[in-house]
């Protein structure tokens, strides 16, 4: 399971169900995909295909939707 918490553009935050327990989304792109930790702040962790000017779009994104990502996870995974 993907829940998608937000699409930006051609941007679709998500997050997968079955992965590692530390905070984090997934960025999807029709170019490509990254993957942002959101602590100790919003760094990049994986960019596959994306341009550097998208990646930044990525985490633009990311921040302008930092807290509901936060609250998703936190509704899907419990404390």
């Amino acid at each position: 399971m993907a829940p998608t918490i937000a699409r930006v553009g051609q941007f679709r935050l998500f997050f997968f169900s079955r992965e590692e327990t530390r905070i984090h989304v997934h960025v999807a792109h029709p170019d490509g995909e990254a993957k942002f930790w959101l602590t100790p702040q919003v760094h990049l962790a994986v960019n596959v295909g994306l341009s550097l000017a998208q990646v930044r779009q990525a985490q633009s994104a990311v921040e302008a939707h930092l807290q509901e990502i936060q609250d998703a996870w936190l509704r899907h995974f419990g404390s």
